[in-house]
């Protein structure tokens, strides 16, 4: 899976040539565009609709890092509510008499 699709490259100064408009336009329209100085990306110009697929994929790939975590240490040992409480200190009848955050 690529990350960035129908990419294009340009120079910063490229880019400066294009203007915001010509740059957005081009987003918009469904093209990733790398900005780059000394042939180095700096920047990404992408579409709003591209930022939400990105950010969703990072988060499923969180989420796919912490399951994998999981799996690689779970020892099937359990620890109860009660006991975790008891080792911060806590009981069911203390967290139930904590404010309500409004």
């Amino acid at each position: 899976m690529a990350i960035l699709h129908d990419m294009h490259e340009l120079s910063v100064t490229e880019a400066a040539q294009r203007g915001v408009a010509g740059l957005v336009a081009d987003a918009e329209g469904g093209t990733d565009l790398v900005v780059t100085r000394r042939h180095e990306p700096v920047a990404v110009v992408v579409s709003i609709g591209r930022l939400r697929d990105l950010e969703e994929a990072a988060s499923d790939l969180r989420d796919l890092a912490l399951v994998l975590a999981r799996m690689g240490t779970d020892s099937g040992r359990r620890t109860s509510f009660d006991d975790v409480l008891a080792a911060f200190g806590q009981t069911r009848e203390s967290l139930a008499s904590l404010p309500e955050e409004q």
